[in-house]
């Protein structure tokens, strides 16, 4: 994605689309590449541009000292307006079995190979009857809000990695600061379809004295080959300062 020029309507508006399903420039905290392009934009983005909006005022309620704290080093402009080209995306084609690898319909009259092409449908048949679908699964990053600046968040956290379900898989985590010394635990984990939300949600407020609420900051889908990698990426943010 190319910003272009981000004092132009038209750069704004090429913003608000990558935000759209994006809490940040990169990554699911703030960082460096946050307070680059803020840096860049010299109006308040139009209330028609409400990704846009809803980063630039999340951005702008931290003072200039505490995003200088943000996570990561800094880079050009030019650099996070690249982001998206600079995803690789590779595809591998699977190998087909001598059983996959025939033709069903073929127009052929002699027997033998009649019988031979039987016993291969045959083959085929069972061996998909016993592939397994793959089980779907979502990638969720949540933000759990304490009640005040002076909740312990060491022990926050701690309780919510204790919730255990079938199907969650907790990921890793950091502490955003929001306002009046005040951070919110900002948590990734991998959950199958059949665990709820709302479930989830219910299991977590259950830690009512230390918890104020929790909100579903990012969701999407993540295949299962893809799980592993969703994980990883976010595995960064335990490393960072």
């Amino acid at each position: 994605m190319n910003f272009g020029d981000l004092q132009s309507d038209d750069g704004l508006v090429l913003l608000n689309n990558f935000l759209a399903d994006k809490s940040y420039i990169e990554g699911y905290c703030p960082s460096q590449g946050d307070v680059v392009v803020f840096e860049a934009i010299k109006k308040v983005p139009s209330a028609g541009l409400e990704n846009a909006l809803r980063w630039y005022n999340h951005i702008s309620s931290f003072d200039d000292a505490e995003r200088q704290k943000f996570q990561g080093q800094r880079q050009s402009l030019e650099y996070y307006k690249g982001q998206d080209n600079q995803e690789k995306h590779e595809s591998k084609l699977s190998s087909v079995s001598p059983a996959d690898n025939f033709d069903l319909f073929s127009n052929n009259d002699n027997e033998e190979e009649s019988e031979i092409r039987k016993q291969r449908v045959k083959a085929h048949i069972e061996k998909n009857a016993k592939k397994s679908a793959p089980i779907a699964k979502s990638g969720i990053v949540l933000d759990v809000k304490p009640w005040d600046d002076e909740t312990n968040m060491e022990e926050l956290e701690k309780n919510v990695r204790s919730i255990e379900l079938d199907g969650l898989i907790w990921g890793t985590s950091c502490f955003v600061p929001i306002a009046y010394g005040i951070r919110i635990l900002k948590i990734a984990c991998v959950i199958e379809n059949k665990v709820s939300t709302d479930l989830l949600e219910e299991r977590i407020t259950e830690f009512e004295d230390l918890i104020q609420s929790v909100d579903i900051a990012l969701f999407r889908n993540t295949p299962q080959n893809e799980e592993k990698s969703f994980l990883q990426h976010l595995s960064v943010l335990e490393s960072a300062d």
